[in-house]
């Protein structure tokens, strides 16, 4: 057990019945948490059988898709007391042997993609695990990464938005500290946080919890803005994040909420109905790299537009909050392809577009890519600067 960077949380590691890794947050020293044994009877991971992850590559869109069989099975809306998230008690063990915790990170027991191990010493994929070496139009490779699970609190009741800020920054300790774990995997490259909340998002499991996957590949989203990116920086010279940031200030009429050290705006082409991104003052490429007076306030204004968000519906509004990272690896020389280059920025994304309806998916999106915003994007601003 030791302290986590200048913020007093102390982190302890040890494994589950079945290997997987569990890694305690805590925000008081010597509590044992981690020496608590899971006694349950579940088997070794590596000598499950069954089917694995693979990927498999669209050759039409340029991307690559995870097959993942296995997770056909997991635990789906379980009964409030059957809850594999809470604290074990007696005669119920759940995935946290610990009959209480602060916020604790442990492998998925149902994994999109699974296996990845430290990396050897040397450089990484120097393709960035963007496509097949060979234009092989029916590729396929075995789903290599990392899937977690971050408890925000044993309370099974809670969100997000009820946190504390301490809590949030245990939780930002926690996804900065992961990101660097996760990144240092062979063959993972790129680390996405994210929490879904809400049945309307898919979400199968009510406690409080978000996710964390290291791919073994950059993302197509992340794809496209490091392209847009280069794009900008080769054509104006600027760095198309923090040009894009100026221009929303500058603007003020998308502007939700704001501190010396982050803005939330709802982006000039929003396309969900209530969507906003939070950007840090000082840019940098991942959550590892925030300095600790940003992790500070990033607390506060995060919370602000969650109890914003909700109280528009006058409910725990549906979302899904993604936190975008820069590659693990650089990805092209000069401006706009570096690491440092990338912004970090959370996006969180509602699909409720008014009381009792939802914004689906359907035909233009799914089909064409082109996204239909039945909200403009200054109303939803407006809406949720006034909610308050």
């Amino acid at each position: 057990m030791y302290p986590v960077g200048p913020y007093p949380i102390w982190k302890h590691a040890t494994r589950l019945a079945d290997g997987r890794e569990i890694i305690y947050f805590d925000e008081s020293p010597g509590l044992g948490r981690a020496a608590v044994r899971d006694a349950r009877d579940l088997g070794r991971v590596d000598d499950l059988a069954g089917p694995v992850s693979a990927l498999r590559w669209d050759p039409l869109a340029g991307e690559w898709v995870v097959i993942a069989e296995q997770r056909q099975d997991r635990t789906f809306l379980p009964p409030a007391d059957a809850c594999p998230l809470d604290p074990s008690a007696p005669g119920r063990p759940t995935e946290i042997p610990a009959s209480s915790y602060d916020v604790v990170v442990f492998e998925n027991r149902f994994p999109s993609l699974s296996g990845a191990r430290p990396r050897p010493a040397g450089p990484g994929d120097p393709t960035g695990g963007a496509g097949p070496a060979q234009p092989d139009l029916l590729a396929q490779r075995p789903g290599l990464g990392r899937c977690e699970v971050v408890c925000f609190t044993s309370d099974h009741d809670a969100s997000f938005a009820d946190l504390t800020p301490h809590r949030v920054r245990t939780v930002v300790e926690a996804w900065a500290d992961r990101t660097v774990a996760l990144g240092a995997l062979d063959g993972v490259e790129q680390v996405f946080c994210f929490e879904n909340r809400g049945e309307e998002i898919g979400v199968t499991l009510h406690h409080p919890h978000g996710q964390i996957y290291g791919y073994p590949f950059v993302t197509p989203r992340t794809a496209r803005m490091l392209g847009q990116a280069r794009l900008h920086a080769e054509r104006t010279g600027g760095n198309l994040f923090d040009d894009m940031v100026a221009g929303e200030l500058a603007a003020g009429t998308r502007v939700v909420a704001r501190n010396d050290h982050w803005a939330a705006f709802v982006p000039a082409a929003a396309r969900w109905p209530y969507e906003v991104l939070l950007f840090p003052a000082e840019r940098v490429p991942d959550l590892s790299l925030l300095p600790d007076v940003a992790r500070e306030a990033f607390c506060l204004v995060y919370l602000d537009v969650l109890r914003r968000l909700d109280a528009l519906f006058g409910s725990r509004a549906p979302y899904i909050a993604a936190w975008h990272q820069a590659p693990v690896h650089a990805h092209g020389p000069g401006p706009g392809g570096r690491r440092e280059d990338f912004a970090l920025h959370l996006q969180l994304m509602s699909v409720r577009r008014a009381p009792g309806k939802l914004k689906y998916l359907a035909g233009s999106e799914s089909g064409m890519g082109v996204w239909i915003n039945d909200i403009v994007p200054e109303t939803a601003a407006r809406r949720l600067r006034e909610v308050l």
